[in-house]
């Protein structure tokens, strides 16, 4: 069976998919937001037409700024200052995932952000916890099989990483996989945190950083070689080392170790061209990376913000790029390469649903 055909809109709705790089707090649906404002008093909202704000949001997003972009969240993290809220959103996000096909979700939020009402952080990580068990258990309901996992933030702004870091410790067995760093990137380099990161390997604990995403190279070698990063949330900013004015495209040494070590990058490009990474989907660095065999993984990072599903990245990616069945396999078999979870895990998604699906899809007329 061939996967060199072009993929329909409706097949690639259906494709199996890998997300590992998805902000709970940044996926809320519309309505959900006004739904809960009500509930608490919360008046600040911009508007109480779901349509309307999901614009809203879209559009402040649009701005070409980060700092302005990460502002629009003080919306999403009002509404999920009480247990019950975290819930509903985490419940809402797996199913809201599973729908639209994807198979497995590394899902990540700061627990920090959600303590203004006097939660606990580890009351907030098993509301969310909970959330994802009884979204999962729905999806299941409606037919679609999904796993979905944590992964803590801490706010590199911040001085709680640390206090984060104990936790994705203390609920590893229990659903979290991973820790990462979040928040502005420029003036808050990963080696500010290089005691929590050399924490979480003396406990043989996955994390991945944000890096190279609105601040350059600098902030993409600290994480690898200062912090030992295993992923890069984002990594765009790697095209930099990378010289395209000859014949053939030369890599400069930290592009070459990225690609040679295999560091997979979770790229996000609908987000990146809001923040201003590329001013088109046929110009953002994915495509380059893709061709010169970079671990390349595709991904939405806030689907409220960027009005975004993974399907619609995927469709972005086949009108720009030309991406066959073969292509979108293959960054969903990197993703699910680069999961968190045991390999045994990680190969038998690829083996019993990854490739099963992708061949069944693209053979149908």
């Amino acid at each position: 069976m061939s996967l060199t055909n072009t993929p329909s809109v409706a097949q690639i709705k259906r494709v199996p998919k890998v997300m590992l790089h998805d902000h709970l707090d940044g996926g809320l649906r519309p309505q959900t937001i006004i739904d809960i404002a009500k509930e608490i008093g919360y008046s600040a909202l911009p508007t109480q037409d779901a349509a309307e704000l999901a614009t809203w949001f879209r559009e402040s997003c649009d701005s070409g700024s980060l700092v302005r972009y990460l502002e629009t969240f003080s919306h999403t993290i009002a509404v999920m200052q009480r247990r019950e809220d975290i819930i509903r959103v985490a419940r809402e996000c797996a199913l809201d995932l599973a729908r639209d096909g994807v198979v497995y979700a590394e899902v990540r939020g700061a627990p920090e952000l959600f303590t203004e009402k006097g939660l606990s952080m580890s009351q907030v990580v098993e509301a969310t916890l909970e959330g994802y068990k009884q979204g999962v258990a729905q999806a299941k309901e409606e037919g679609f099989e999904i796993q979905v996992y944590s992964l803590l933030c801490g706010m590199r702004q911040n001085k709680r990483s640390q206090e984060v870091a104990e936790l994705v410790v203390k609920y590893r067995d229990k659903g979290v996989v991973g820790f990462d760093i979040a928040g502005p990137e420029d003036g808050f380099p990963p080696s500010d945190q290089k005691e929590t990161f050399d924490y979480l390997r003396k406990e043989d604990a996955h994390f991945t950083i944000h890096a190279g995403e609105a601040y350059g190279l600098p902030s993409i070698w600290e994480a690898i070689q200062l912090c030992g990063a295993e992923r890069l949330g984002h990594g765009v900013r790697i095209i930099d080392d990378i010289d395209f004015s000859g014949p053939e495209p030369v890599l400069g040494q930290l592009a070459s170790y990225v690609r040679d070590r295999r560091i997979p990058l979770e790229l996000c490009p609908t987000s990146n061209l809001q923040t201003g990474a590329a001013k088109s989907y046929a110009e953002h660095p994915i495509g380059a990376l893709a061709r010169l065999r970079f671990r390349v993984t595709l991904n939405t990072d806030n689907r409220l913000m960027s009005q975004t599903s993974l399907s619609f990245e995927m469709q972005e990616a086949v009108k720009a790029f030309g991406w066959d069945f073969a292509e979108l396999q293959r960054v969903t078999i990197n993703a699910m390469k680069s999961a968190f979870i045991p390999y045994p895990a990680r190969l038998k998604i690829i083996e019993s649903i990854i490739k099963p699906g992708y061949a069944k899809i693209s053979a149908e007329k």
